[in-house]
């Protein structure tokens, strides 16, 4: 492709993801599946605009109020164009075309501007939207700009290795014979970081199974579980089963793991993928809701439950940079922490006394995380906070606390949060 040819299909692809409600993921997918010629730079250097624009997608769209104009697709990436790229106006007339719908004051107020300006308020120079604004100022106090900050950058490539099919020495020198430098991480056993982006189809073991695209932090999740090979596990909210497939390897291929969902396609995916990992241990259960009435039936009955709640998302801001701006609002956050509440009351039913439940979420709001547990042991005084020491004296040694809680700035991976809660006594009862 040309740079002009690129800059139009950026163009192109970033007004789909504008128009579309599906995450950015599922937008860019489908497009590239539709441009079969394009080749791995291309696919590489487009998607790494789309990102780039939504990573300064608050900025954009102040300057774009600032000087009158409505922030849609097309002026946001003028502006993108013209303050992140520095194009000048003739270079951009010369790329976009069509002078007139590029309004030359908008565009001429934009050119040798800066894109941080002194009377941007703090939470657009910073990417935190409104709603979020001052929960995270709370939490982070004099390090919340470090911590912004550190969710603008893009996030290396973290890889699991599954034990069942191969192991960290043998993936490192694949790797390696890719041309790619990766480490094995600090914390995660099974983990290797990959600083460079890269074509996945190039790593044989990324399609066979013997490797996972899966951040850090959510492997030191799945860890916290725990699962001895005699247990029964249950993934509560398990998605497209990145933890399951973990929790599952964890337990050697034995016991029994159940992977629940409230949607089919998602259980699909993990169906999926826990077949092309070797894994014979799992199964998949769909539930009508977090009060399925097969929680009542099988209540008391496992060893572990892993509670992956839905939640806002900010610990994933790095990494998914449209959830920024698309997907909450203070209601709408308030709706997601009464969910939660729901969810944990309904799936501590399943545990069984001397059984433990991991409550997790990648959020970075106490709100969601430490009030949440708080309410929870509260209201229901047979289950106790397991401390972080008890469960894992390494990781607790790394990031202290009661709590698993990682932060990007911190530690490098995205944002996570995760306590253990053991029944102690009998039994809620139904």
């Amino acid at each position: 492709m040309t740079p002009t040819e690129r800059l139009h299909a950026i163009f192109e692809l970033f007004s789909e993801a504008e128009a579309d409600a599906r995450p950015l993921d599922a937008v860019t997918s489908a497009w590239f599946r539709a441009q079969r010629g394009l080749g791995d730079a291309d696919r590489g250097e487009i998607l790494g605009a789309i990102y780039d624009i939504l990573r300064h997608r608050g900025r954009l769209t102040w300057w774009c109020e600032r000087l009158g104009r409505e922030p849609s697709a097309r002026t946001l990436f003028i502006a993108w164009l013209a303050l992140v790229e520095r194009k000048s106006g003739d270079q951009i007339t010369d790329l976009v075309g069509d002078p007139d719908h590029l309004h030359p004051p908008f565009l001429s107020s934009l050119s040798g501007a800066s894109l941080d300006h002194p009377e941007m308020p703090e939470g657009v120079r910073l990417e935190c939207p409104e709603w979020a604004l001052e929960p995270l100022k709370a939490r982070f106090g004099a390090s919340f700009a470090m911590e912004m900050e550190a969710t603008l950058l893009p996030p290396a490539v973290d890889l699991r290795v599954n034990p069942l099919k191969a192991d960290v020495a043998k993936v490192l020198a694949a790797l390696k014979a890719i041309g790619l430098d990766g480490e094995p991480m600090r914390l995660a056993e099974n983990g290797i970081r990959v600083s460079q982006r890269f074509s996945f189809a190039k790593l044989d073991a990324l399609k066979t199974g013997g490797v996972e695209i899966q951040d850090e932090g959510s492997q030191l999740v799945a860890a916290l579980v725990d699962a001895k090979p005699s247990d029964r596990v249950v993934d509560f909210c398990a998605g497209a089963g990145g933890k399951t497939l973990a929790v599952a390897a964890q337990m050697n291929n034995k016991g029994r793991i159940i992977a629940c969902d409230v949607s089919e396609g998602r259980l699909k995916r993990c169906a999926e993928r826990l077949r092309n990992a070797g894994i014979h241990n799992a199964e998949t259960r769909l539930l009508s809701s977090e009060s399925d009435k097969w929680i009542k039936r099988h209540k008391l009955g496992f060893d572990r439950v892993l509670i992956d709640a839905p939640c806002s998302g900010t610990g994933t801001w790095r990494r998914n940079p449209d959830t920024r701006w698309k997907s909450h609002d203070a209601g709408g956050l308030e709706s997601l922490v009464a969910l939660q509440a729901r969810i944990l009351a309904s799936a501590a039913r399943l545990v069984k006394p001397g059984g433990r439940l991991v409550y997790a979420t990648c959020s970075m709001l106490p709100v969601e995380n430490e009030d949440q547990v708080a309410k929870f042991l509260a209201a229901f005084p047979m289950f106790r906070l397991v401390p972080l020491s008890e469960v894992s004296p390494k990781l607790s040694q790394a990031v202290g606390g009661a709590y698993l809680s990682l932060t990007p700035a911190q530690h490098g991976t995205d944002g996570f949060f995760a306590a253990v809660l053991e029944r102690i006594a009998v039994p809620i009862s139904a």
